[in-house]
């Protein structure tokens, strides 16, 4: 699939638009573009915006690396985008992707595994991808 990307100034109205929140990010929902499934939430600062919508390959911010994570650099399991859309509030964006490979770090296919089912929490899709190392 031939990635998405934007011109310097479809950038700036983004970034414009954008209502970062005190450390500088904005929640982000990764959902496959075809299906509509959902695949994971993570974080963008304005850097991580741009060089999703410049490159095309989805690209976060880690809160824990306290660093910018292009999703799939390890792993291979990447993301590339097809649209980016501002919610009406613009604090939170939808990045529709065509996923490679599984989007969880935990090697299943999205990250929403867990639910409650006969009255406790389990979880309801199987390990695909050993990510031991991985992304």
């Amino acid at each position: 699939m031939t990635p998405t990307t934007y011109l310097p100034a479809e950038i700036d109205a983004v970034l414009a638009a954008l209502q970062f929140d005190a450390q500088g990010l904005v929640p982000a929902i990764a959902q496959q573009h075809d299906t509509g499934e959902i695949l994971m939430m993570a974080w963008m600062d304005r850097d991580a915006v741009a060089e999703t919508m410049r490159t095309g390959r989805a690209c976060y911010w880690s809160r824990s690396r306290k660093g910018p994570w292009r999703k799939g650099d390890t792993s291979g399991h990447i993301q590339t985008l097809v649209e980016l859309r501002i919610d009406c509030d613009g604090d939170t964006l939808l990045v529709l992707v065509e996923q490679t490979g599984v989007a969880c770090h935990t090697g299943r296919h999205n990250c929403f595994f867990r639910a409650i089912r006969g009255g406790r929490l389990s979880e309801i899709a199987p390990v695909v991808v050993d990510m031991q190392g991985k992304d």
